[in-house]
């Protein structure tokens, strides 16, 4: 029992441990953060630009700009690029890139849209859920932009009238998150009952 434990543990785990585009406070599960990775992967491949999510669980204060907070991770980000910035601590969302003019070509609200209606949304959904819908929608969204502007197509992003694949990836991490909670919390209990 205990190797099976490890080797999901391990399964789960592994998915964020070689991230490219994506720099996670643990607000992103891993399946979602497999198809951020895919969609980042074809679009710098197709278009030469970095595409990046970075989700924090700092608080960013009112005045201090998402550009001075990114340059934390201006190590790690390849230029040129473009990143969607998450800090729900602060209720803030943002797009940015380097050099700055590639926002020209993007339209920013229609982008950050699809994460806000996720998001915001008052529904049964837990925050995990949502975090990951909305982000993969957005960066499915983002990618297909850049990818336009430079004149290619994608192949791994979402396109409309395929929302189904948005469930799939929910009702994923809903059965895997269960899996979790019973391996580890409920099963242990009801040993414990037993004996």
């Amino acid at each position: 029992m205990r190797k099976a434990r490890f080797a999901l543990l391990t399964l789960l785990l592994s998915f964020n441990l070689y991230a490219n585009y994506l720099f996670n406070d643990h607000l992103i599960s891993p399946k979602a953060a497999d198809f951020i990775e895919k969609m980042g992967s074809e679009l710098k491949q197709k278009s030469g630009v970095n595409s990046y999510i970075i989700t924090t669980n700092d608080k960013l204060d009112r005045g201090i700009s998402v550009y001075d907070y990114v340059k934390k991770y201006s190590s790690s980000l390849s230029k040129p690029y473009v990143a969607i910035v998450f800090v729900p601590n602060s209720r803030r969302i943002h797009l940015v890139a380097e050099p700055k003019e590639q926002l020209n070509s993007l339209d920013k609200d229609e982008i950050l849209d699809y994460a806000i209606k996720v998001i915001a949304s008052e529904d049964k959904n837990s925050n995990q859920s949502k975090y990951d819908v909305g982000m993969v929608q957005a960066y499915s969204e983002l990618a297909d932009e850049v990818a336009k502007s430079k004149g290619v197509e994608l192949t791994t992003t979402i396109k409309d009238g395929t929302s189904w694949v948005l469930r799939v990836v929910n009702s994923l991490i809903i059965i895997g998150s269960l899996i979790v909670i019973w391996i580890y919390f409920i099963a242990p209990l009801f040993r414990k009952l037993k004996s």
